[in-house]
């Protein structure tokens, strides 16, 4: 009987098993998928679009894995309990965070956290994004973008608007726009998107720099009227709606988006996976279709490409934090 080939055999489990001893961090990232369920985290309460982002993304990596991804919602201080639990979680590949603008590029420049964006999570790929839509109440006279700086410009605080808190997308929103020309509107914060639409169905304030699945049904039946886009360009499902750049300021941009992350102790080699098969997933047309019809674009990046938009977005938006003296509640 030949036993060479057992031979063999034995020495390169030897020779792997040796190599695992060596480098831990090796043997963690060959062990992929992990052994257990993934926890996707998501820093806001279902129903919402981080949710319905989570939700769909979740689904389509676990059957490509061939492991369970579970979607756990820690809503909570604007999704900062959600990023803490993941900068503190696991280093095993069984806890990612679909991260957002809030915690990881506006809060840290307005409070004391628990957690450094930048050291204690590590980027794995940008997730989706989309633009906020500022629509106004027909009682407010106001027609389109012209109308509404000409209101802004007409008094300090002629002009309110609304946001789902401070330091929220939406409020980043409103204070980028009077930063950019040179006005003071109301801000009226709120704890979530559904009371301020609906105060502002009311007719309680001018406008509010909305999520488009939250106004654009409003739009639809005549009761808001939409001016204007905070992307750069046009989304596919509002093509008929200009965008703020287009209307008079060249280059403005707040867009809401949600991102890919998991701890800084996660082996590089397992965050690395972790990206191939997240934008695989995010390439999937089924999956972007499907986003598409939640107002969610798909953006999947590298690592790097991730990490600079971060640091871009956190500059961005620690300037405007100082100069327009942006406290928490």
């Amino acid at each position: 009987m030949n036993h060479r080939p057992v031979s063999r055999l034995l020495r390169a489990l030897a020779i792997t098993s040796a190599a695992a001893l060596l480098n831990p961090a090796a043997a963690l990232a060959q062990a992929f998928p992990p052994a257990k369920p993934i926890t996707l985290v998501v820093g806001f309460a279902p129903g919402g679009a981080a949710d319905a982002a989570a939700r769909l993304i979740a689904k389509k990596l676990g059957e490509n894995i061939g492991q369970t991804v579970l979607v756990e919602n820690k809503a909570g201080a604007g999704g900062n309990i959600a990023h803490q639990q993941v900068a503190q979680g696991p280093a095993d590949g069984t806890m990612l965070l679909l991260g957002s603008i809030g915690p990881l590029t506006i809060a840290p420049h307005m409070m004391k956290l628990a957690y450094d964006p930048f050291k204690d999570l590590a980027a794995i790929s940008g997730g989706v994004n989309f633009p906020n839509l500022l629509v106004v109440h027909p009682g407010a006279g106001i027609k389109n973008m012209a109308d509404f700086l000409a209101a802004a410009r007409k008094a300090p605080n002629n002009v309110s608007y609304a946001s789902t808190g401070n330091g929220s997308a939406s409020h980043l929103a409103g204070e980028l726009f009077a930063a950019r020309t040179g006005t003071e509107m109301l801000h009226v914060p709120y704890k979530g998107g559904a009371p301020a639409m609906n105060d502002l169905l009311g007719g309680r304030f001018t406008g509010y720099f909305s999520a488009p699945p939250t106004s654009l049904p409003h739009v639809e039946s005549g009761k808001l009227i939409p001016l204007a886009t905070t992307g750069l360009t046009r989304p596919a499902y509002m093509p008929n709606i200009p965008t703020v750049a287009e209307s008079g300021l060249p280059g403005f941009e707040a867009l809401n988006w949600y991102a890919f992350v998991g701890s800084s102790k996660m082996p590089a080699a397992m965050l690395d996976r972790y990206n191939l098969e997240i934008v695989k997933v995010l390439n999937d047309p089924g999956v972007r279709e499907a986003l598409l019809k939640h107002g969610l674009s798909a953006h999947p990046t590298t690592r790097a490409e991730l990490t600079e938009f971060m640091h871009k977005e956190s500059t961005k938006w620690a300037q405007i934090v100082k100069d327009r003296n942006i406290r928490p509640e």
